[in-house]
Protein backbone atom coordinates (compact mmCIF):
# COMPACT_ATOMS: atom_id res chain seq x y z
CA UNK A 1 0.00 0.00 0.00
CA UNK A 2 1.23 3.28 -1.09
CA UNK A 3 1.52 5.23 2.71
CA UNK A 4 1.32 8.70 0.75
CA UNK A 5 -2.68 7.66 -0.41
CA UNK A 6 -3.83 5.90 2.48
CA UNK A 7 -2.74 9.19 4.70
CA UNK A 8 -4.34 11.61 2.06
CA UNK A 9 -7.60 9.43 1.98
CA UNK A 10 -7.43 9.51 5.86
CA UNK A 11 -7.17 13.62 5.95
CA UNK A 12 -10.24 13.23 4.32
CA UNK A 13 -12.20 11.21 6.98
CA UNK A 14 -15.63 12.59 7.55
CA UNK A 15 -16.20 14.59 4.16
CA UNK A 16 -20.02 14.40 2.88
CA UNK A 17 -20.97 11.79 0.14
CA UNK A 18 -22.31 13.40 -2.63
CA UNK A 19 -22.87 11.16 -5.98
CA UNK A 20 -20.55 12.45 -8.34
CA UNK A 21 -19.13 14.74 -5.89
CA UNK A 22 -15.41 15.83 -6.86
CA UNK A 23 -14.77 18.71 -4.20
CA UNK A 24 -14.60 17.75 -0.20
CA UNK A 25 -16.25 21.02 -0.16
CA UNK A 26 -19.33 19.88 -1.39
CA UNK A 27 -18.77 15.97 -1.09
CA UNK A 28 -17.22 13.14 -2.60
CA UNK A 29 -18.22 9.48 -4.36
CA UNK A 30 -16.06 7.24 -4.54
CA UNK A 31 -14.25 8.06 -7.57
CA UNK A 32 -14.04 11.75 -6.33
CA UNK A 33 -12.31 10.09 -3.36
CA UNK A 34 -9.74 8.32 -4.89
CA UNK A 35 -8.99 10.93 -7.15
CA UNK A 36 -8.65 13.80 -4.42
CA UNK A 37 -6.03 11.53 -2.34
CA UNK A 38 -4.56 10.74 -5.24
CA UNK A 39 -3.90 15.07 -5.84
CA UNK A 40 -3.35 15.55 -2.02
CA UNK A 41 -0.52 12.81 -2.83
CA UNK A 42 0.86 14.41 -5.59
CA UNK A 43 -0.55 12.53 -8.87
CA UNK A 44 -2.93 14.30 -11.35
CA UNK A 45 -5.76 11.89 -11.61
CA UNK A 46 -7.53 11.58 -14.71
CA UNK A 47 -11.48 11.12 -13.53
CA UNK A 48 -14.44 9.53 -15.55
CA UNK A 49 -17.59 11.47 -16.54
CA UNK A 50 -20.90 9.53 -17.02
CA UNK A 51 -20.47 6.53 -15.22
CA UNK A 52 -23.23 5.66 -13.24
CA UNK A 53 -24.38 4.56 -9.60
CA UNK A 54 -25.71 1.27 -10.75
CA UNK A 55 -24.17 -1.14 -13.31
CA UNK A 56 -24.41 -4.48 -14.37
CA UNK A 57 -20.61 -4.42 -14.69
CA UNK A 58 -17.59 -3.02 -13.46
CA UNK A 59 -16.66 -1.80 -17.06
CA UNK A 60 -17.26 1.70 -16.17
CA UNK A 61 -14.56 1.92 -13.87
CA UNK A 62 -11.85 0.40 -16.23
CA UNK A 63 -11.01 3.01 -18.27
CA UNK A 64 -10.47 5.01 -14.81
CA UNK A 65 -7.27 2.54 -14.10
CA UNK A 66 -6.24 2.37 -16.95
CA UNK A 67 -5.91 6.43 -17.79
CA UNK A 68 -4.46 6.40 -14.34
CA UNK A 69 -1.89 3.77 -15.20
CA UNK A 70 -2.93 1.66 -11.92
CA UNK A 71 -0.97 -1.55 -12.70
CA UNK A 72 -2.87 -5.00 -11.64
CA UNK A 73 -1.99 -6.27 -7.58
CA UNK A 74 -0.74 -9.26 -7.00
CA UNK A 75 -3.03 -9.25 -3.89
CA UNK A 76 -5.42 -7.30 -1.95
CA UNK A 77 -2.34 -7.07 0.89
CA UNK A 78 -0.42 -5.43 -1.66
CA UNK A 79 -2.85 -3.40 -3.02
CA UNK A 80 -3.64 0.68 -3.07
CA UNK A 81 -7.31 0.55 -4.76
CA UNK A 82 -10.05 -2.32 -4.38
CA UNK A 83 -12.75 -2.01 -6.98
CA UNK A 84 -15.10 -4.41 -4.79
CA UNK A 85 -19.23 -5.30 -5.66
CA UNK A 86 -20.86 -3.81 -3.15
CA UNK A 87 -24.29 -5.50 -4.46
CA UNK A 88 -24.24 -7.84 -7.69
CA UNK A 89 -25.12 -4.24 -9.81
CA UNK A 90 -22.87 -1.44 -7.37
CA UNK A 91 -19.30 -1.41 -7.80
CA UNK A 92 -17.61 0.37 -5.41
CA UNK A 93 -13.68 1.72 -4.80
CA UNK A 94 -12.23 1.51 -1.43
CA UNK A 95 -8.68 3.13 -0.05
CA UNK A 96 -5.99 0.41 1.62
CA UNK A 97 -5.30 2.07 4.81
CA UNK A 98 -3.42 0.33 7.93
CA UNK A 99 -6.17 -2.17 9.65
CA UNK A 100 -8.33 -1.70 6.84
CA UNK A 101 -10.15 0.57 4.12
CA UNK A 102 -11.41 4.17 3.62
CA UNK A 103 -14.69 4.72 1.55
CA UNK A 104 -17.32 7.24 0.49
CA UNK A 105 -20.08 5.07 1.98
CA UNK A 106 -23.64 6.56 0.64
CA UNK A 107 -25.56 4.58 3.66
CA UNK A 108 -23.54 7.04 6.29
CA UNK A 109 -23.33 10.00 4.01
CA UNK A 110 -19.34 10.77 4.42
CA UNK A 111 -16.19 9.38 4.02
CA UNK A 112 -15.45 6.78 6.51
CA UNK A 113 -13.09 3.89 7.57
CA UNK A 114 -14.15 0.16 7.00
CA UNK A 115 -11.88 -2.14 9.53
CA UNK A 116 -10.18 -5.51 8.57
CA UNK A 117 -11.20 -7.21 5.26
CA UNK A 118 -13.51 -6.39 2.56
CA UNK A 119 -16.62 -7.00 3.20
CA UNK A 120 -17.98 -7.26 -0.53
CA UNK A 121 -16.16 -9.45 -3.21
CA UNK A 122 -12.82 -7.95 -5.16
CA UNK A 123 -13.77 -7.29 -8.18
CA UNK A 124 -9.98 -5.57 -9.13
CA UNK A 125 -7.13 -4.58 -7.30
CA UNK A 126 -4.55 -2.19 -7.97
CA UNK A 127 -1.26 -0.63 -7.67
CA UNK A 128 -0.58 3.04 -8.36
CA UNK A 129 2.15 3.71 -10.68
CA UNK A 130 5.52 4.59 -8.88
CA UNK A 131 6.39 8.22 -9.10
CA UNK A 132 9.28 10.59 -7.39
CA UNK A 133 6.93 11.65 -4.93
CA UNK A 134 5.81 8.29 -3.78
CA UNK A 135 9.28 6.91 -3.63
CA UNK A 136 10.24 5.74 0.06
CA UNK A 137 6.34 5.47 0.72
Amino acid sequence: MTAALAAAAASLLGVQFRLHGRDPATGLDCVGLVAEAMRRSGSEPVVPQGYRLRTLTVDSLLPFAKANRFDAADSTDHADVLLVMVSPVQPHLLICAPGGFIHAHAGIGRVTFLPGNPAWPVAAAWRLPVTPSSFGN
